[in-house]
């Protein structure tokens, strides 16, 4: 997993230098209808990191194509500069490189519902799985793209 170091060495630091941040690495991502169709949790318009719209486009339609959408039941959030849950320091999301999915099922330090197959496609296309991390930090909701 990228450091906060690392995270700020490649986009700057969103909390410091928001608007240079958002002007070079953020974008609107207009999620495809067909996406939106199949999974009615993901709304129309993404506020991303620019890096992450293929891979993200690229796993949603992988979960479908294997019928894996159907356990994504809530979309719960990208981009929110702010900290991590219990540390000081910059969440990924602040980055707009992080997706929080089914938050009321997979809370922070709380069980993991998502099926093995389903997280497997997120890894094997290069994301960083919440449910992966210890009890004391364990997100299942969270979803991080370290392919760049």
């Amino acid at each position: 997993m990228k450091t906060q170091a690392q995270l700020i060495a490649k986009f700057g630091n969103p909390e410091i230098n928001r608007l240079p941040f958002e002007n070079k690495w953020m974008k609107v991502w207009i999620v495809p209808a067909d996406i939106r169709k199949a999974i009615p949790a993901m709304p129309q318009k993404i506020y991303l990191n620019k890096l992450i719209e293929a891979p993200l486009d690229k796993t949603l339609r992988r979960l479908i194509a294997l019928g894996l959408h159907e356990e994504i039941k809530t979309w719960d959030g990208c981009f929110n500069i702010r900290k991590k849950r219990g540390s000081g320091g910059i969440s990924a999301h602040a980055f707009g490189i992080a997706v929080d999915l089914n938050a009321a099922t997979n809370p922070f330090r709380g069980s993991v519902t998502w099926s093995a197959q389903f997280l497997k496609v997120w890894r094997d296309i290069g994301w960083i799985c919440g449910a992966d991390w210890s009890a004391a930090s364990r997100d299942g909701m969270h979803f991080q793209w370290e392919g760049f």
